[in-house]
């Protein structure tokens, strides 16, 4: 197998009242897409950070490309290569109209405003966001502003996505388009999600966050005659047991700094 794109070797991190990662290693490879699952509180939202230097573990190392990163200045480039998509859109938008932020990305890198420009447009009429350039950010619904935070992210064309429960607040027609494009995207993936159809539909396998430590899940679906699909999920501190898409979803970090 090639080399991993992010790794974690042994990671600690916790906040002042508890251990959130105690001793994690796990790795990404090129062409995979990974389901990160867990109880509420786990810790998934963290680990994502900490791949991205937003977080700084107390112990245990996070190499990414083949380098280890420690101090910020070793995180600037990473965050050129890999794209973080935040549970909160509003965490991401901060610009007056849409086509300033997705442009924002770009232009940090070093593309030219008309280069910029292009990448965003392009970006937005790939998610079918065409002639929202102009549009204010902070009036768009929450499944547009949904759409638009990925397009920032998208525009600075990453190696690797970190999606974290990229369906949120979207609508099922939406919902259906976003997961096309993701689906056709060449490019390595970790997927923070509840929805189970997006799990299954695009994670190449899963890993579950149990007591501070990753382990192998099992991540399949699978049709009755009633075509009725199924998520089963397999690790410490995960139900097995069959799922209906339509029952109560899979856990999820909903509170910062988790």
């Amino acid at each position: 197998m090639s080399a991993p794109l992010l790794e974690l070797r042994g990671l600690h991190f916790g906040f002042a009242d508890r251990a959130v990662l105690r001793g994690a290693d796990f790795a990404l490879h090129p062409g995979e897409r990974v389901a990160l699952t867990g109880r509420n509180g786990a810790g998934k939202t963290s680990l994502l950070h900490l791949l991205v230097g937003l977080r700084r573990p107390s112990a245990g190392q996070v190499l990414a490309f083949g380098e280890p990163r420690r101090v910020e200045a070793d995180f600037v480039p990473v965050r050129a290569r890999v794209g973080l998509l935040f549970q909160d859109s509003d965490d991401q938008l901060f610009c007056p109209t849409v086509l300033e932020d997705v442009a924002f990305g770009p232009l940090n890198l070093g593309r030219s405003r008309e280069q910029a420009r292009a990448d965003a447009e392009a970006t937005l009429a790939a998610l079918g966001l065409t002639g929202f350039g102009e549009r204010v950010t902070h009036r768009l619904s929450a499944g547009e502003k949904r759409l638009v935070a990925l397009a920032t992210v998208l525009a600075m064309r990453p190696q690797v996505l970190l999606l974290d429960e990229p369906t949120n607040g979207l609508d099922e027609a939406i919902e259906a388009h976003l997961l096309a494009h993701l689906e056709g995207l060449d490019l390595a993936m970790v997927i923070v999600s509840h929805d189970r159809r997006l799990l299954v539909r695009l994670a190449t396998r899963a890993v579950a966050l149990h007591e501070g430590k990753l382990a192998p899940a099992t991540l399949h679906s699978h049709e009755h005659t009633h075509r009725h699909a199924h998520l089963h999920l397999h690790g410490p501190g995960v139900d097995g047991e069959a799922a209906h898409t339509g029952a109560a979803p899979l856990h999820a970090d909903h509170h910062a700094g988790e």
